[in-house]
């Protein structure tokens, strides 16, 4: 109690400036690529044409960024002890979310899959907020149950079998890549929370092998593969969308040929303002421009595990694994979309965080940034709070002698 007489004199709302300066770098960074590379698409399709905004793709993705800003500010307003207590219901409502989406005439397919959910006469992606719902339920596992996820083997296997669920459930739209990341991030939060180092090494090899069991399981996911292993052997057809991602990486060269000057964009490279938006940015900046969005997103993870830091110091933990979870979650996706657009990896159908075109995934992951700045928040709170508290038994002890 006196803890929290002594915070809130201190009063003040503690912001961490360093991660809204690098989450805004990456914003304002993604909202000049998605410009750049939407241009073409939204602008008018023939010289008297007169229809069409040629900033129409920056306008909308404006306002989501608007309203994800403002969803952070009323995330960050949650405390996180609310979040931790009622873990459990919202890992149900996740749940709810990812069946209802399966069923005919709920859930909105697009592309053949289905994923969305019309809201207000909007489709959102409800894999983009049950990921983020689950690992809170994560996080409250690790946290209650530490001493046994740390001393046995079904302290892992048990919150393994959650994700596994869910990993059906994604699989079952069917998202692959959503799935994946969802397993991969949980998998880590798990490890950072203290699981052995035998059991995660154990675990991971048996769910490598699962994961290569489901990826070779699909005639349509094997096409993706096969395509991505050697995606000249079908340029026009399988293997369309990586080699032009290819040929706009090679054109980059050391700077690009300059902002606005992609040809790639101008309709060979499919999705270039959402999943391959990684692939217009090294065209246009070249070398730099890649170095640039590397060095910004490796900072943000840096941070985020830094804040995590900063909790667990605190005796936060539930706070701390939550923080963790976000950068394992930004580092996994942002290293998969772009290891897609340069080959290195099958075409997973992630956007790049932050920067790519898309209603779901910007919404969510400004929300999940509130969050991190609420762990911040009440990290360094409780630090001052406790070093406050030291100080004055230390002066009591001092004045009693």
């Amino acid at each position: 109690m006196s803890a929290e007489r002594s915070q809130r004199r201190g009063g003040g709302v503690r912001i961490d400036a360093v991660t809204v300066m690098l989450v805004s770098s990456i914003l304002l960074l993604g909202l000049v690529m998605v410009t750049s590379a939407s241009i073409s698409m939204s602008g008018p399709k023939s010289p008297g044409d007169l229809g069409g905004s040629p900033f129409s793709y920056l306008e909308r993705q404006l306002v989501l960024t608007l309203i994800g800003c403002s969803l952070a500010a009323l995330v960050f307003c949650v405390r996180t002890d609310l979040l931790e207590k009622f873990a459990q219901p919202l890992l149900i409502f996740a749940g709810v979310m990812l069946v209802l989406v399966l069923i005919p005439g709920i859930g909105h397919s697009v592309n053949g899959g289905r994923r969305w959910l019309r809201i207000l006469g909007l489709n959102f992606q409800v894999s983009e907020l049950a990921r983020v719902l689950v690992l809170i339920f994560i996080a409250s596992y690790a946290a209650r149950r530490e001493a046994e996820l740390r001393d046995t083997f079904a302290g892992l296997l048990k919150p393994l079998g959650l994700l596994a669920l869910f990993f059906v459930l994604l699989l079952a739209e069917p998202d692959f890549g959503a799935a994946t990341v969802l397993f991969v991030t949980g998998f880590g939060v798990l490890f950072v929370a203290g699981a052995r180092l035998r059991y995660v090494a154990a675990l991971a090899v048996v769910v490598g092998a699962a994961l290569a069991i489901v990826a070779t399981s699909s005639s349509y996911r094997m096409r993706r593969i096969t395509g991505f292993l050697d995606p000249w052997a079908d340029p026009f057809n399988s293997g369309f969308q990586l080699t032009q991602s290819l040929i706009a990486i090679g054109r980059g060269e050391w700077f690009g040929v300059g902002l606005g000057e992609s040809v790639q964009k101008l309709f060979y490279l499919p999705e270039a303002h959402t999943d391959f938006l990684f692939a217009v940015l090294a065209e246009e900046l070249g070398l730099v421009g890649v170095a640039l969005t590397l060095v910004l997103f490796l900072a943000l993870v840096w941070r985020a595990l830094h804040i995590a830091q900063l909790a667990s110091d605190a005796g936060m933990k539930f706070q701390s694994y939550l923080a963790a979870g976000f950068g394992i979650w930004l580092g996994l996706q942002a290293f998969i979309n772009m290891g897609v657009n340069m080959g290195v990896l099958p075409t997973k159908g992630l956007t790049l965080p932050f920067m790519s075109y898309g209603r779901s995934s910007l919404l969510v992951a400004l929300a999940w940034v509130g969050l991190l700045l609420r762990v911040y928040h009440e990290a360094t709170a409780q630090t001052r709070s406790s070093a406050t508290s030291a100080r004055r038994s230390g002066d009591a002890v001092e004045a009693g002698a």
